[in-house]
């Protein structure tokens, strides 16, 4: 039997299930990132008033490094961890340069 959008109402139930599942993760991941950027946020202070460089090629290196395996692991495709790495240390950095300059400022 179809539903009036040509779906049957079970096949239609079940995507729906699955779209909040999908929802409620993106919900926990944002939170995650938020959770994330507050440590980062403390990284960036502590490195300003100690004058220490706003990245850490090595670390962020070893990360890479430990991202990949860990996505490996969980099925996910290691070159797509290591861009999202990427992109949210190029946002940390952003960060620390900032807090470094209003240290500089004050």
């Amino acid at each position: 039997m179809a539903s009036t959008n040509g779906l049957d109402p079970e096949v239609l139930a079940q995507l729906t299930s699955l779209r909040e599942s999908i929802d409620n993760v993106d919900a926990a991941l944002i939170h995650m990132l938020a959770e994330r950027f507050k440590f980062t946020q403390a990284v960036g202070r502590l490195k300003a008033a100690n004058e220490m460089p706003p990245s850490d090629p090595e670390r962020e290196k070893r990360q890479v490094e430990r991202l990949r395996a860990l996505a490996a692991e969980a099925n996910l495709d290691p070159e797509f961890a290591e861009k999202w790495f990427n992109f949210v240390v190029e946002q940390v950095i952003q960060h620390h340069v900032a807090i470094a300059q209003d240290e500089l400022d004050a």
